[in-house]
């Protein structure tokens, strides 16, 4: 399967039309899809049409884009013009087609990229795998027994096994960068306000638009055509300056300063990731020519502030008439968060927001010392497909949550971050290190990302897919 950056460029060139990538993308998803449920849509037809368009480009002389005939898939909580949206409930599945892009999905299109479908997530992306009543579960192209992770799981079932070269994806809490560690893809979540996101990324302003790919150039590339201020979204950021396809081959990045934390002052990790992550940040900073900094990180715990501070995006997904009056279908991690939250009075949200502030003071320290924090992406490897999330770590009792405790913060806090495959377990599963960069800087992480991608090349699809 060919990169994003491959198949545009053989298309723009005239080496390839776009049509024949469409086929074969369709090809595999006619042939994995059925074990691995990523695609809960499919839309061919328009596909086909939107590919002749690209060809006919061509053959007139004309460019088509950055992303000229490259097929990919949408996540099912964003709109794609033609195609419904379920967000992963019973409540939204059976409505027809939506009638507009969203603006992340119009600007892929206009650089001339092909949407073919919509990717499974669960239900209002609210947990870190992807198994629903509404559509069932989607499994693991590395080992069909565990999760792909969540909530971008169908569009990193469908990359990782090559069924198409990119797919959108989402980040509230790690719901990008979970699934990448999990499948041994790029995922990359820009800055907040970044990629223009109507709706400010929910009542908590952590979500970001995003994608998942294989090679850290196409997350560059697919940055340079998503990134850059609407008038619809008040927190869009102005341009930033940077190319950034061209920042990651050519930045100077030497002399930054990098600590690595193992567990940010309040997680616990399985063992075998620790030190998988620990090496590969290791290998990063001598690469990178990053200096490294001795510094203990002892944060406010991010997963208790981001579940406390981000229940209100659930409610503000809801429409009139389905709370309580079809509570029972609901899947029940979002009818357990709606039980709770209910009743909350505006003091215990005026509560959570205290402990955010506190949380930004606290890494505001970290980057006065710092410009770079590495870390595991996770704490234990891909779990139960069903999402029966590990109880224990390194034999201490847990919260299930706690098997994702690093990706939070960076959401909360508002910097770019990216998780890189950087190894595998003994049992062959992928494991993700996390390089978080200063608000802003996300010219910065891709161009670490693509020293490290230089440095410990990785396999760009799952064996034998």
């Amino acid at each position: 399967m060919w990169s994003v950056v491959e198949a545009a460029e053989a298309v723009r060139s005239g080496r390839l039309k776009a049509t024949e990538v469409l086929d074969e993308c369709l090809a595999r998803i006619e042939s994995s899809n059925p074990e691995l449920n990523a695609f809960v849509h499919l839309d061919p037809e328009g596909a086909r049409r939107a590919a002749e368009a690209v060809d006919a480009a061509v053959a007139s002389g004309r460019d088509p884009g950055p992303l000229a005939g490259v097929p990919f898939g949408v996540k099912d909580l964003e709109d794609c013009a033609g195609m419904p949206t379920s967000h992963g409930s019973l409540l939204y599945k059976g409505r027809g087609p939506v009638a507009a892009d969203s603006v992340h999905v119009a600007r892929l299109r206009a650089a001339g990229a092909v949407p073919v479908g919509k990717t499974a997530a669960p239900e209002f992306g609210a947990v870190a795998f992807t198994s629903t009543p509404a559509w069932g579960t989607t499994r693991n192209p590395w080992d069909t027994a565990v999760t792909p992770g969540g909530s971008s799981g169908g569009s990193a079932a469908a990359v990782s096994s090559g069924m198409v070269p990119f797919c959108t994806a989402s980040d509230g809490g790690g719901s990008t960068r979970i699934p990448a560690a999990f499948t041994g893809l790029v995922g990359f979540k820009a800055g907040f306000g970044r990629i223009p996101h109507p709706g400010f990324g929910g009542m908590s302003e952590t979500t970001v638009l995003g994608a998942l790919t294989t090679t850290v150039a196409d997350a560059a590339r697919h940055l340079d055509v998503a990134a850059g201020p609407h008038d619809a979204d008040r927190a869009s950021l102005p341009a930033s300056g940077f190319g950034y396809e061209a920042a990651i081959a050519a930045l100077d990045v030497s002399g930054l300063r990098a600590v690595w934390s193992p567990d940010l002052g309040f997680a616990l990790v399985d063992p075998e990731v620790g030190a998988i992550c620990e090496e590969a940040a290791a290998a990063l900073v001598s690469a990178a020519g990053l200096r490294p900094v001795e510094r203990r990180i002892d944060l406010t715990d991010p997963v208790r502030v981001w579940l406390s501070s981000g229940a209100a995006d659930v409610w503000v997904s809801l429409e009139p008439g389905m709370w309580p009056e079809r509570a029972d279908e609901f899947d029940r991690p979002v009818r357990r968060t709606l039980e709770q939250t209910e009743a909350y009075p505006v003091s215990r949200f005026a509560r959570a927001h205290r402990r955010r502030t506190r949380l930004d003071a606290e890494w505001a320290e970290v980057f006065a010392d710092v410009d770079v924090v590495i870390t595991p992406t996770t704490a234990v490897p891909a779990f139960d497909a069903a999402g029966r999330m590990p109880r224990s770590i390194g034999g201490v009792d847990v919260d299930p949550v706690m098997a994702v405790p690093f990706t939070m913060v960076a959401n909360l806090c508002w910097n770019p971050a990216v998780s890189l495959p950087a190894g595998l377990t003994s049992g062959g599963l992928p494991v993700g290190l996390q390089v978080i960069a200063r608000r802003h800087h996300d010219h910065v992480a891709l161009r670490l990302a693509r020293i490290f991608e230089e440095a410990r090349p990785w396999p760009r699809l799952a064996p034998g897919w």
